[in-house]
């Protein structure tokens, strides 16, 4: 089995990034993985020193076959970066495994990602394979869900290639199809809303140009019952993100890991049930902090 490229986007966050690379060189396919990291350049004088910092640090990593560092000249933004980056990778290698500079992986991680994409290289309807799952409980081991997601990923070239940059474009494939309430996990998740944002400018989210273009293809992507990534970025350090820990999810760190095999390629009913209960009680649980919240200012 060929290793897929690990593609790393970093930008002003040194120490997540240190805790990102950390937990990547504890994998034991680190060593034979070649690892690109693209840097993204300041986007005012403000961020300089903290660019700087993160540069430095990223010229000291080992632990891997080669380590390629492209720093960008210009402020691409996160979404421009991504999307240029896994456009070449992918090109060059034909697979790719993403990571953004706050996502902490198991020592699994390589193993599940490169298993998955062996394993589903030839299926032209499995989308990609998904390192993160929410803190679900009773999932089985993988199973699939229709769309793409975000944190922690890898894809292959012939599927990276439908992805449609223009959110006007999607959003009028959904509309026109009646397949909103279904791509919103019926009605539990705003990915329309998502959608919408980012044709307004609001957003200038790869992610939901991502899903929506998977997820219009009725594509699949492989989950695992059990995450292999912690995103510690929801402390309100990163450009996009906002405090919470409602998403916060123990790696499995102790566990063994047991070799992939196939699953039946269709989408997990239950699974999808699960992850729609989850993200209602993550909405009603949120209204009910910013309840509090209010009633604190009012009293």
């Amino acid at each position: 089995m060929t290793l897929a490229p690990i593609v790393l986007f970093v930008y002003n966050r040194p120490w997540h990034t240190q805790q990102t690379i950390e937990a990547l060189q504890k994998n034991s396919l680190a060593t034979d993985s070649e690892l690109f990291i693209y840097s993204d350049a300041p986007k005012n004088d403000g961020a300089i020193p903290l660019v700087q910092a993160v540069r430095e640090y990223i010229k000291s990593i080992k632990g891997f076959k080669n380590v390629s560092i492209i720093e960008r000249r210009t402020n691409y933004g996160l979404a421009n970066s991504i999307i240029d980056g896994v456009t070449k990778i992918t090109n060059e290698f034909g697979k790719v495994i993403v990571l953004e500079d706050d996502l902490v992986t198991s020592p699994h991680f390589l193993n599940y990602m490169n298993d998955g994409l062996s394993l589903y290289e030839n299926d032209e309807n499995v989308a990609s394979i998904h390192g993160y799952i929410y803190p679900i409980e009773g999932l089985p081991e993988t199973f699939f869900i229709r769309g793409a997601d975000c944190w922690g990923w890898a894809t292959w070239k012939r599927a990276w290639n439908i992805f449609e940059l223009d959110g006007k474009v999607l959003l009028e494939k959904l509309t026109s199809r009646g397949l909103q309430n279904e791509a919103d996990f019926n009605g539990s998740y705003q990915y329309t809303k998502m959608l919408e944002d980012q044709i307004e400018g609001k957003n200038n989210s790869w992610a939901i140009r991502w899903y929506m273009s998977t997820f219009l293809e009725n594509m699949l992507t492989l989950y695992p019952g059990k995450s292999y990534v912690e995103n510690i970025g929801n402390d309100g350090s990163g450009t996009h993100c906002s405090q919470s820990d409602s998403f916060s999810q123990e790696i499995g760190h102790r566990h063994q890991y047991k070799k992939l095999t196939r699953i039946k390629l269709q989408e997990n009913t239950i699974a999808k049930q699960k992850m729609q209960c989850f993200f209602k009680s993550t909405s009603l649980n949120l209204l009910r902090r910013l309840l509090k919240k209010l009633k604190r200012v009012l009293n």
